[in-house]
C-alpha cells in the first residue's frame, strides 16, 4: 500500500494498519463514523467485528462514536504533527465518545510506524 497523503487515504488505510491480534484478544467490536470536512475528506463507516475490519464510504448503522474534523487537522493528528488532546480541547476535533475512540485507536499501528514519516 502506498503512503496515505490525505485524510481519505488515511481512513482507507485502516485495514492495512489493523492489529487483528489486539482486537481478537479483547473481543472488541465497534462501529465508528468519521465525518471529515474538506476536498480530501468524506464520510466513512468503520466496523470492527469478530477481529475483522471493514471501511466503507458513507455513514451507515448506529455508531458507538462519531469523529468530526477538518481534513488537515485529522491528517496532522494521524501523522503526529498535532496533539490530539489539544485539538479536542480547542474544538478542532469533535468526538462524542472519547473512551470508545481511545479503545478503537489502540487497535491500529500508527501511520508513522506503518509508513514511516
Amino acid at each position: 500500500m502506498q503512503t496515505p497523503t490525505n485524510a481519505k487515504e488515511i481512513i482507507l488505510s485502516l485495514p492495512y494498519r489493523f492489529r487483528k491480534e489486539k482486537c481478537h484478544d479483547a473481543g472488541y467490536n465497534t462501529l465508528i463514523h468519521f465525518d471529515i470536512e474538506g476536498e480530501n475528506g468524506g464520510q466513512f463507516t468503520v466496523t470492527i467485528q469478530d477481529a475483522s475490519i471493514e471501511v466503507k464510504e458513507g455513514l451507515s448503522g448506529t455508531p458507538k462514536c462519531t469523529v468530526k474534523a477538518k481534513e488537515s487537522i485529522y491528517s496532522d493528528i494521524e501523522w503526529g504533527k498535532q496533539n490530539p488532546q489539544m485539538a479536542f480541547m480547542m474544538g478542532k476535533v469533535k468526538v462524542d465518545n472519547v473512551m470508545e475512540l481511545m479503545t478503537f485507536s489502540g487497535m491500529f499501528r500508527s501511520l508513522t510506524k506503518a509508513f514511516g514519516g
